[in-house]
C-alpha cells in the first residue's frame, strides 16, 4: 500500500510540474496589465494591457484544468512502462464520471436527492453543491487510478477473431467507461458523504483562523514521506470544497470578493504564505546544522547533499531532496522540522503577510506572486527569512548533538566504506555499481523511481549489500520492507534510473 501511495505522489508531481509556468505567465501578466483586476486607475486598453491579459489566460488555461491534468498524469504515472493508453483512459473516465455526476444528470436520475422550491428550482443545499464541484481534483485522480488499472489489468486482453479489432490496447477504454459507470453509481450515494467530510474538515480548521493554518503546514509536511500530503492540499489550495486558496490567489481575488461566484470568506493567501520562510530561509538553516555537525571526513559529501538541496529549495520550492535526505536516518528530526512550519506559518500569517505559489514557496514565486491584489506585506520576507534561517540552525543545531542524531554525515562508519566523486556526472557508472550491490539484474523484481530516490524490489534480500551501493555516490540506502530497496540519488535520479534500466534489461 505504502508504495502505491508512493508511486502514485510520483504520478502527481508530472501534472504539478507544470504549474511554475503558470505562475511565471499570469505574474508577469498581472504586473503588465494591472486593470485586469481592476486596480483603480489601472489602463484597460492598450498594447501593454492586452499582451497581459493574453499572458494571463494562458496561465489560467491550465491551472483552471489541474483536475483534468492531475487525470491524465496519473493515467500515465501509474501505467505499466508509462504507456500513454493509460492517459486516454483516463480521460475516458474523467468524462465519464464528471458527466453522470453532474447536478443536472443527477437531478434527473435521482431527483428525490435534491430540494425543491416551490417553482421546481433547485435549492442550494450540500448535496447540490457536491455534484456542484464535482469536477475537482480528487475526481481527477480517482479518474487516473481507474484508467491506470483497466490499462494494466486488461491491455493483454484477447478477443475472438470477429472481435479483434477491439482486443488488446484498444480493449482498455472500453472496460475503463464500464468500470467508470459502476464507479459512477457509487460515487452517486457515497460523494456527498465524502464531500462532507472534506468540507467538516477545511471547515473545522479554517475556523481556527491563524492556528489553523499551523496545524496544516504541520499535517501537509508530516504527510510528505506516505504521499496523502496531496489529498489535504487539495481541500485548501484547489477549489474542492468551495476554498481554493492557490486558484483564488491566482484568479486576482481577495478576502470579501464579491465578484465571485462563492463569497471569500478566508484571507487569500494565509494557506501558503507561511511556506516561503520555511523553505527559502528555514531549510538553508537546518542544512547549515547538517554540514557542522557532520563527521569531518563526511563534511564534503554532506555538502554536496543537503547544500544543493537548500539551493534547490531557495530557489524554487522543491524540498523532497532535504526532506528525505534526513526523514528516515532521524524521523524525530522530522517531526520538529515539520512542528516549525506550524509555528512559522501561524506567526507569518498572524502578521499579515500574504503570498501565493503556483508550483512551490520558492525565489520564484515569492517574486512574481507579489503582483497579485492578494499580496500584503511582500517585505515582510525579508525579516521572517532570516529569524527562520536562524531558527531552524539552532534547534537542528541543538537536536542533533544533544540527541546524537544521525542526520546526513553522522552516519556510523563503516569498515571498507569509500565515497567517491563521479566526473562529469558519470550515471552509467553510477548505475552499474548500484545494479552490482543489489545482486544484478537476476535479483529484481521491481524497478521504480521518486523524485529523489530509485525504489526497487529484489528477489533476495541478502544478496544486497548497501556498502557496495553507496560507493556509487549514493547519498544512502534505506530498506522500508523484507524485500523492498530504496536508494537516496537526489533530483538527477531519473538520469540514474534511465542508465540503471537500460542495464537491467
Amino acid at each position: 500500500m505504502m508504495r502505491y501511495l508512493q508511486k502514485l505522489g510520483k504520478a502527481l508531481f508530472l501534472p504539478v510540474a507544470i504549474l511554475p509556468i503558470c505562475g511565471i505567465l499570469m505574474g508577469l501578466g498581472y504586473a503588465m496589465a494591472p486593470g485586469v483586476m481592476g486596480v483603480p486607475g489601472a489602463a484597460t486598453s492598450g498594447a501593454m494591457y492586452v499582451i497581459g491579459f493574453f499572458l494571463i489566460k494562458a496561465g489560467g488555461a491550465l491551472i483552471d484544468n489541474m483536475a483534468l491534468l492531475f487525470a491524465i498524469g496519473v493515467g500515465v504515472g501509474l501505467s505499466e512502462d508509462s504507456d500513454g493508453t493509460g492517459a486516454v483512459a483516463a480521460l475516458v473516465s474523467w468524462l465519464m464520471m464528471t458527466t453522470l455526476l453532474s447536478t443536472g444528470v443527477v437531478s434527473t436520475i435521482a431527483h428525490g436527492m435534491f430540494q425543491w422550491d416551490a417553482e421546481g428550482a433547485l435549492v442550494n443545499t450540500a448535496k447540490k453543491v457536491a455534484f456542484d464541484k464535482i469536477q475537482n481534483p480528487f475526481i481527477g485522480i480517482l479518474a487516473g487510478i481507474i484508467g491506470a488499472t483497466c490499462y494494466n489489468k486488461f491491455k493483454n486482453t484477447k478477443m475472438p477473431d470477429v472481435l479483434a479489432f477491439f482486443a488488446g490496447k484498444r480493449f482498455v477504454p472500453i472496460v475503463t467507461a464500464l468500470v467508470s459507470i459502476a464507479v459512477s453509481v457509487v460515487l452517486l450515494f457515497i460523494w456527498p458523504i465524502v464531500f462532507g467530510a472534506l468540507v467538516a474538515v477545511g471547515r473545522g480548521i479554517k475556523s481556527l483562523d491563524v492556528y489553523g493554518v499551523g496545524i496544516y503546514a504541520f499535517l501537509n509536511r508530516l504527510l510528505i514521506p506516505t504521499g496523502l500530503h496531496h489529498a489535504l492540499n487539495n481541500v485548501f489550495w484547489f477549489d474542492t470544497i468551495g476554498m481554493g486558496d492557490l486558484q483564488a490567489y491566482w484568479g486576482g481575488l481577495v478576502q470579501g470578493d464579491v465578484f465571485h461566484e462563492a463569497p471569500i470568506d478566508w484571507s487569500v493567501g494565509m494557506y501558503m504564505a507561511g511556506f516561503f520562510p520555511c523553505m527559502m530561509f528555514g531549510i538553508p538553516g537546518a542544512a547549515l546544522a547538517m554540514i557542522q555537525t557532520a563527521k569531518d571526513n563526511k563534511r564534503k559529501a554532506t555538502i554536496g547533499i543537503v547544500g544543493s538541496a537548500a539551493v534547490c529549495a531557495f530557489l524554487c520550492g522543491v524540498t523532497e531532496p532535504f526532506e528525505f535526505a534526513f526523514m528516515f536516518l532521524a524521523f524525530p528530526l522530522y517531526v520538529v522540522y515539520a512542528l516549525l512550519y506550524a509555528v512559522f506559518a501561524t506567526i507569518t500569517v498572524a502578521l499579515g503577510y500574504r503570498a501565493g505559489f503556483c508550483f512551490s514557496a520558492g525565489l520564484t514565486d515569492a517574486i512574481f506572486s507579489a503582483f497579485l491584489p492578494a499580496a500584503n506585506k511582500s517585505w515582510m520576507l525579508l525579516i521572517m527569512g532570516p529569524v527562520a534561517f536562524v531558527v531552524f540552525y539552532f534547534v537542528f543545531l541543538f537536536a542533533i548533538k544533544k540527541f546524537n542524531l544521525k542526520t546526513p554525515g553522522r552516519e556510523d562508519d563503516q569498515e571498507g566504506e569509500m565515497n567517491i566523486e563521479l566526473a562529469d556526472n558519470d550515471f552509467t557508472t553510477m548505475a552499474q555499481i548500484i545494479l552490482e550491490g543489489v545482486g544484478g539484474k537476476e535479483n529484481l523484481s521491481s524497478i521504480d523511481h521518486c523524485i529523489t530516490r530509485l525504489r526497487l524490489e529484489v528477489k533476495d534480500r541478502y544478496l544486497v549489500d548497501e556498502k557496495k551501493i553507496k560507493t556509487s555516490g549514493a547519498a544512502g540506502v534505506i530498506r522500508p520492507g523484507k524485500y523492498s530497496v530504496q536508494v537516496i540519488i537526489g533530483p538527477k535520479v531519473q538520469f540514474v534510473y534511465d542508465e540503471f534500466k537500460k542495464l537491467a534489461k
